[in-house]
């Protein structure tokens, strides 16, 4: 049995993981906690970590944001097409600014010419290990969306205006694409 307790406060102990299901991208898992005198089981996704990206262009009638409208098949009982950003998850050993310039040219069809970091999250840490990082991306250059097999995907692109209009009637409901353009917003990135 691997113990992986800490010295640093926490009010449990991991005494046990094991994997109950490998994917090419994630692994899932049951942990098994120690807290005083009690144990109990805890079933969760290993995520190797992921990027959502902010494509900002200046056009003529103004910035503008590089969305995509994504098909989620886990969406509805027929799966939904919702507005995102670009994202994606960190290959095994791939550093972090290296998969946000893939991801960003498989999802867009652009590659950026810089990247500033904007802030770096827990996706949703109740079920998942997942940190994701986020950035604003400049500079942009279209070159061809790339995107993988299992992808549907638009792109669109949309005044800044818009895009913190469509948070406030809820036509965009993504959350790392939230948390990024707010963060962007108020560390004036946009």
């Amino acid at each position: 049995m691997e113990s992986t307790a800490r010295m640093d406060g926490s009010p449990g102990r991991v005494v046990s993981r094991e994997t109950i299901h490998q994917t090419r991208k994630f692994s899932y898992e049951s942990v098994t906690v120690e807290r005083g005198s009690a144990t109990y089981e805890v079933a969760g996704i290993k995520h190797p970590g992921a990027v959502v990206l902010l494509p900002i262009m200046d056009t003529q009638d103004g910035r503008v944001v590089v969305m995509i409208r994504n098909y989620r098949p886990l969406l509805g009982e027929h799966g939904k097409v919702i507005w995102e950003l670009p994202a994606g998850t960190i290959e095994r050993g791939e550093p972090v600014e290296v998969t946000a310039h893939r991801e960003l040219v498989e999802e867009t069809g652009y590659s950026a010419q810089h990247l500033a970091p904007i802030c770096r999250f827990y996706t949703t840490p109740g079920m998942t290990d997942e940190i994701m990082w986020a950035y604003a991306a400049h500079g942009l250059v279209h070159v061809g969306a790339r995107p993988e097999p299992d992808e549907w995907m638009t792109i669109e692109l949309v005044p800044v205006a818009r895009v913190l209009a469509m948070i406030e009637s809820g036509d965009l409901a993504d959350g790392k694409s939230i948390v990024c353009l707010l963060a962007a917003a108020r560390r004036g990135m946009l």
